[in-house]
């Protein structure tokens, strides 16, 4: 399995971000603030109201969404993007069999049927599922979509050579063995030659699995399951102009400067129970200036930040302190921790790993990365709250107190031989202010029970090949590595495998930086993903959790939160857990 590529791309997406740094203390902001912040339209819905509801619920159709932000898309391409806020933004101009559930937080996290008329019939073996396509599905000439455009597409996640950079997910599960080259170098007449997928007419399609995979739904889910009309696909060049499937199509495109989007004529309501399709413009600006996209932001030239990366300190406190009724503060469902390679001594021994979590300074951690609503809530295992198998009342090591435990580290020192103490080096993105301030308030308190933390800041851009290099790390004596994690999709599969599982450990671009390898793990997760329902599912990823966390082979800090900017023109918006806490933009409208 080598799915640590495909899900540090998601990560990047997501967290890396956070270019808006978020060390300084986050501003209380006094009162309710002002209620009409972003100057145009309606009034705003109050702070939080987009958390958990609809802020603004409206069906009014008409009017110019204008999207701003500082980083363009990896690409647009359904197959090739893996940004998260990319994976969010398609769904004007691409469908799906199934897509997640337009509603707030939580209940996004359920699929619904988007082409398809519902969410599949599956086999007695668990191994097989069909879908029948809904009437009125069109492209944005007028011709209809086919289940061979939904199987084209698809294959095009095989054609890494051109087609690269985009999850792979679906090629591991349909193809484990990568017997398929991907339709460019497909010899069959219709190059459809992928024996996974059928497709035994134009509105019929059946996947064949090797093996159960509870999340293959999920899967499907995203854009990279997303149909491609062979006559309109230029391959390395798709991304530069997709053809729409959805209620809107692109006009026009600037890399790094900007996209339009305009009505698709040819959509037809009745076909899609998901989308609103309220604005009549979508238009996106891309600036390479935070402060000021801030300012544009609260001045209401714009409605929100595509990326969803969260207001920068100074917008922050301005928005918190005058217009307070225009901010959200979701969770984002990463988590930001610390990880301990078992191959640099003295982590390769357990109680060494338990001192470190005892010794650190978890308030202190939560204050650095930005406080309770920057930063987030402080973690307490390796789980997120939004994947089953959470548990509010699992904390093993009574994190959520906030405050060293001296007495245990020293007692956890003693136990692994070191009761003096040891040295080692903490590994920090020099490119991500809060990262380094959270190895400063580590090293402050790793001190004060004997442990010497040196910080060694590297090129955050060169992630891959310095913590992701097992080799590199041992060389280095990284004994404590910073970083943080987001899932593809909200499960365990999604989220705690990737780096907990040793058949994920890579040479390079590795995620599970302790190399955990426990055969005890890696069958729970093999339990875990044959399991079809999801309850039965997510105890399982709780049991995997509890090795993970109790094995203490990493310290997590905070379950992330951002300082999300809502224009006052903007209805329907609330954030959604299956978009790490963005706004569901499929559903949003503005007032004209």
């Amino acid at each position: 399995m080598t799915t640590q590529r495909t899900s540090r791309r998601r990560l990047a997406a997501g967290a890396a971000l956070a270019v808006a740094a978020l060390v300084t203390t986050t501003a209380c902001g006094g009162g309710g603030g002002k209620s009409d912040g972003g100057g145009k339209g309606g009034k705003a819905a109050g702070f939080n109201a987009g958390v958990n509801k609809v802020a603004a619920p409206s069906g009014k159709k008409g009017g110019e969404l204008k999207f701003i932000g500082t980083q363009d898309a990896d690409s647009w391409d359904p197959q090739r993007g893996y940004y998260g806020f990319m994976w969010d933004f398609a769904r004007y101009y691409t469908r799906t069999l199934v897509t997640p559930k337009p509603a707030p937080g939580l209940d996004s996290v359920n699929v619904v049927p988007d082409m398809a008329t519902d969410t599949g019939q599956l086999s007695a073996d668990k191994k097989t599922y069909t879908f029948k396509l809904r009437d009125g599905l069109t492209w944005e000439d007028g011709q209809p979509v086919t289940t061979q455009q939904i199987k084209y597409g698809i294959e095009r996640t095989w054609a890494t050579d051109k087609i690269s950079g985009g999850p792979l997910w679906l090629m591991q599960v349909l193809d484990p063995n990568k017997e398929y080259k991907g339709p460019y170098k497909d010899e069959s007449k219709d190059k459809l030659g992928l024996k996974a997928i059928e497709t035994p007419d134009e509105k019929t399609i059946v996947f064949h699995l090797p093996k159960p995979n509870g999340d293959f739904l999920q899967m499907l889910a995203i854009p990279a399951a997303a149909p491609v009309r062979p006559d309109k696909d230029t391959a390395e060049k798709y991304g530069s102009r997709p053809f729409s499937s959805g209620p809107y199509k692109f006009v026009s495109y600037t890399p790094n400067k900007g996209l339009e989007l305009v009505r698709n004529d040819k959509w037809d309501q009745k076909s899609d129970s998901v989308r609103k399709a309220l604005p009549d413009k979508i238009t996106v600006k891309l600036t390479t200036n935070a402060d000021d996209m801030d300012n544009k932001l609260l001045a209401g030239e714009y409605d929100l930040d595509i990326n969803a990366t969260g207001l920068g300190s100074t917008g922050r406190q301005k928005a918190m302190n005058s217009y307070k009724a225009n901010v959200d503060n979701p969770q984002t469902g990463f988590i930001r921790y610390a990880a301990f390679p078992k191959t640099v001594a003295p982590f390769d021994n357990e109680h060494c790993r338990k001192a470190v979590i005892y010794a650190a300074d978890h308030t202190s951690i939560q204050t650095a990365r930005g406080g309770p609503q920057a930063g987030g809530d402080i973690a307490i295992s390796m789980l997120p709250p939004a994947v089953k198998g959470f548990d509010a009342n699992y904390d093993p090591f009574n994190l959520k107190q906030g405050k060293p435990d001296e007495a245990k580290a020293k007692e956890e020192l003693k136990a692994c031989g070191k009761p003096e103490g040891f040295k080692t080096t903490i590994a920090v993105r020099n490119n991500k202010p809060p990262e380094v301030a959270t190895a400063e308030s580590m090293q402050a308190a790793l001190k004060k029970v004997g442990i010497d933390a040196q910080i060694d800041q590297y090129d955050g851009a060169q992630s891959t090949g310095i913590i992701g290099a097992p080799k590199n790390v041992k060389d280095k004596n990284y004994g404590i590595i910073i970083m943080g994690w987001g899932a593809d999709f909200l499960s365990g599969q999604g989220f705690l495998q990737p780096i907990a599982d040793g058949r994920f450990i890579q040479e390079s671009g590795n995620q599970n930086y302790p190399e955990l390898n426990d055969p005890e793990v890696n069958k729970l997760f093999d339990q875990a993903i044959a399991e079809i329902d999801v309850d039965k599912a997510g105890k399982l990823y709780q049991e995997a959790n509890k090795k993970v966390t109790e094995g203490a082979w990493y310290l997590p800090f905070v379950y992330d939160r951002t300082i999300t900017w809502r224009s006052s023109r903007l209805t329907n918006a609330y954030t959604s857990d299956a978009y790490n806490g963005r706004y569901d933009y499929a559903s949003l409208g503005v007032v004209k």
